[in-house]
């Protein structure tokens, strides 16, 4: 509109007198501009005239009149060529903002997310989290994961699974995928006796075997037992000639196919080991990685007793109100163990800490060496964010998200180091928490205390079925649990804490309650178990999206 002003006033300085122009030369002039009663009657019919005749009058391209000016063509042609590409541009973006799925990247350190318009929740992930993905590890490739004849096997594998129930998980999803590679038959796996937790627990005590094999038997074959023609069970055990040694950590695929095949193939059975995190992530085929997930979500299930257990201590989480509550599972790890190992420094008298120095220097001696690095060392790792949360610092951090002193909380933890004086903050700030021995009768865990791993197993699950669930500190466990509420949907909010900004947080003395509670808030809006995008050398127990789950 501007242009054409500008056009009629260069047209007005070239013309002597506005009455001698051409009056059909702009379409803006009156048919008489001297007579002011017929500018009135003009200025009602245009009030009366419809909408489609003023626009006649401002857009001359679609008017009748037999004569419009070019330079008005050309702005006209200008202003629709822009309208359609800001119209096509929008409703591409709305198209794609609505096809796209829910998916946080990373951005250096920082882990962006879609922003949402509904209000944040204690208790759940934003609902456009949980209809994005869907669980579809249970999807064969045709040809990949067709099982080839009995006779055709290349051999037996036997392996070793160490460590405790969750590590021993994970060596378990890792065997029946090498066995996928090698075309080998699996050996149900030995649950290896661990010297921390000394329990000699077998795959059968504490796994659904015959859901374990029939659920697997269209992947890979697996037998029970060693086979009765192989009769030196013993050498399978003992043997190193019998053993594949220094397999490398997150070994390829190719690894096994050019090192450890052409063994079992001469020898016709083969034990591995030690067989913790012996497969990576990234240098296997897709189709190896969704196989670990099937193992890992569906064909590994606890023995039934183990579940219905379970499954009432959850309802009892439910229920301690009178009514129905939700609950949160709180994985504490701060056992005396977990402190020594982290050599991080934690508060106490100067008598726990001798104590705790002397338990360092005979359980590791090569690391304590002469202790004088020690406090450098505890430093740099708290700094680092690699110590283990005190139950004081967790009582902290979860009252600034804002959950109330009312919160059901279980916890899922071995003997706390400090015992109650330890536990009293949390307790103070947090009064209804409870462990299992607290929420099951003595009678009803004798059943369970044969074997250590039942009892893990009963942590596990009650903390897998729980609304939110909070991390202290990294392990197999929180990492399987993380991993398992996301391959179910990303509803269920999994916190991870981020220990190097609260060990700056804590360290400050001038800072207030409400700029440590903005912190607090804003790190931890993204650290909640929400879909997020894979990247290399990425932990699979921990995030499944990219091979196990697919849009919804």
């Amino acid at each position: 509109m501007a242009e054409l002003r500008h056009s009629s006033s260069i047209g007005s300085r070239a013309t002597p007198s506005p009455l001698k122009r051409d009056e059909d030369s702009s379409p803006f002039l009156p048919d008489n501009p001297t007579d002011h009663h017929d500018r009135h009657s003009s200025r009602d019919r245009d009030r009366d005239r419809p909408f489609w005749s003023n626009f006649h009058s401002i857009c001359p391209f679609f008017s009748d009149e037999p004569r419009v000016s070019p330079h008005n063509y050309k702005i006209l042609i200008l202003w629709i060529l822009l309208v359609i590409i800001v119209g096509f541009v929008s409703i591409s973006a709305i198209l794609n903002g609505l096809n796209s799925p829910y998916l946080c990247r990373k951005d250096g350190i920082v882990l962006r997310c879609p922003r949402v318009k509904e209000p944040p929740s204690l208790w759940g992930n934003p609902f456009s989290a949980t209809t994005s993905w869907k669980p579809c590890a249970e999807r064969r490739n045709a040809g990949i994961s067709e099982l080839p004849p009995e006779n055709e096997t290349n051999g037996y594998i036997f392996i070793h699974a160490e460590g405790g129930l969750n590590q021993q998980r994970i060596a378990i999803c890792n065997a029946v995928a090498v066995a996928k590679i090698m075309n080998a038959t699996l050996i149900l796996p030995l649950l290896k006796q661990d010297q921390i937790w000394k329990d000699q627990t077998k795959f059968e005590d504490i796994f659904d075997v015959d859901h374990f094999i029939e659920y697997l038997k269209d992947d890979v074959r697996i037998v029970r037992d060693i086979p009765e023609w192989f009769t030196d069970k013993s050498e399978l055990l003992t043997s190193i000639r019998r053993t594949v040694k220094n397999i490398p950590k997150y070994a390829p695929a190719q690894f096994y196919i050019d090192n450890v095949l052409p063994r079992i193939k001469e020898k016709k059975i083969m034990a591995l080991k030690p067989f913790v995190d012996r497969l990576g992530y990234d240098n296997v085929l897709p189709e190896i990685n969704r196989l670990r997930c099937r193992v890992n979500y569906h064909a590994l299930k606890f023995l039934p007793e183990i579940e219905q257990m379970a499954d009432q201590l959850a309802s009892r989480m439910r229920n301690r109100t009178g009514s129905s509550n939700p609950y949160m599972a709180l994985h504490l790890r701060f056992e005396k163990g977990m402190v020594g190992l982290s050599f991080c420094d934690f508060v106490g008298t100067r008598e726990e800490k001798a104590l705790m120095a002397e338990y360092r220097k005979k359980e590791w001696p090569r690391r304590y060496k002469n202790g004088s690095h020690l406090w450098q060392l505890a430093l740099q790792k708290r700094k680092e964010g690699r110590c283990p949360l005190e139950p004081g610092e967790v009582a902290v951090i979860l009252r600034a998200m804002g959950y109330p002193k009312e919160t059901q909380i279980y916890v899922a933890s071995g003997k706390v180091y400090g015992g109650q004086n330890r536990m009293a903050p949390l307790r103070n700030m947090f009064p209804n928490l409870v462990t299992k021995e607290e929420l099951a009768t003595r009678e009803e865990l004798d059943g369970f205390r044969k074997h250590v791993t039942s009892l893990a197993a009963l942590d596990f699950l009650v903390c897998l079925k729980s609304d939110v669930f909070v991390m202290t500190h990294g392990g197999n466990f929180a990492k399987l649990i993380i991993g398992a509420r996301r391959y179910m949907g990303h509803q269920l909010k999994s916190i991870k804490p981020d220990k190097g900004l609260m060990s700056k947080s804590f360290g400050d003395p001038y800072m207030g309650w409400a700029p440590f509670v903005e912190d607090v808030v804003v790190t931890h809006q993204t650290r909640t178990g929400l879909p997020e995008e894979t990247f290399p050398n990425y932990d699979l127990w921990e995030n499944p999206l990219t091979p196990c789950m697919c849009r919804a």
